[in-house]
């Protein structure tokens, strides 16, 4: 399993794939997180903000790198279809179960990296913004809850986009598929019926990261909700790649 492994985590570094997906979740973050930080003077003076709500609201716009890094997943998996390698790779493999387990493990790590890149430049971003206004970010107990929430989140959303990937088996439906729940079905489900949609696995993380928004679970309820869809994706993922045709 180790050779596998160590296979799967070149294949997942291999081309540009990681490249372009990190560099435009750092771009959309390093957007919002400007947005925070902007005008600083302004917002305490006349909306009367602290520094600390500025603080925590710049780094917790870097939450969006968990859909960056289940994007990363779904085409770590997909990718092979689209290039017709599937079949090889399940013969170098040993067996399905054993290409599974590995794509799923290599996943949970850049869902990692992507997490530990993102609370850095968190914390960088925060801090040259605000110290090119001449301030220093207010870093408290909940700037680091947060911080570790993203860190979290990015480490669920890893094996979700990869456990979709096998689902759906096709690289632009997977990838059309993570953009549509995420940005678009569960906030709409929220706005409509809130008390259903806290439920849902991208309003769940928003718990893990400390959104501001109301109605959302307590957070060990919402990593348990997260935990069971992620159960539920890897039994039918499983299944699925076990039970259909290779191609």
């Amino acid at each position: 399993m180790r050779d596998l492994l160590s296979a799967e985590w070149m294949k997942a570094w291999t081309g540009r794939t990681w490249l372009i997906i990190a560099a435009s979740g750092a771009f959309m973050c390093l957007l919002a997180s400007l947005g925070y930080t902007s005008g600083i003077d302004k917002k305490i003076t006349e909306q009367h903000m602290d520094l600390s709500t500025v603080t925590d609201d710049s780094v917790r716009a870097w939450m969006m790198t968990l859909l960056f890094a289940s994007l990363f997943g779904a085409v770590f998996v997909t990718r092979e279809y689209t290039a017709g390698t599937i079949g090889r790779s399940v013969l170098l493999s040993g067996s399905r179960a054993r290409l599974f387990t590995a794509k799923a493990l290599v996943g949970t790590a850049m869902g990692a990296l992507s997490g530990l890149l993102a609370v850095a430049l968190a914390f960088a971003t925060t801090w040259g913004a605000l110290a090119a206004s001449g301030h220093s970010p207010e870093i408290t107990r909940e700037t680091w809850l947060i911080a570790a929430g993203i860190l979290a989140c990015n480490v669920f959303a890893g094996p979700w986009g990869v456990l979709l990937g096998w689902i759906i088996r096709h690289q632009v439906g997977a990838v059309v598929t993570l953009l549509a729940l995420t940005l678009l079905v569960d906030p709409a489900l929220q706005q409509l019926a809130p008390d259903v949609a806290k439920f849902l696995l991208t309003i769940a993380m928003s718990s893990v990261y400390r959104d501001a928004k109301p109605d959302l679970l307590p957070e060990p309820i919402a990593v348990v909700v997260i935990a069971g869809w992620l159960a539920a994706a890897w039994f039918g993922a499983r299944k699925l790649f076990l039970a259909r045709d290779i191609t």
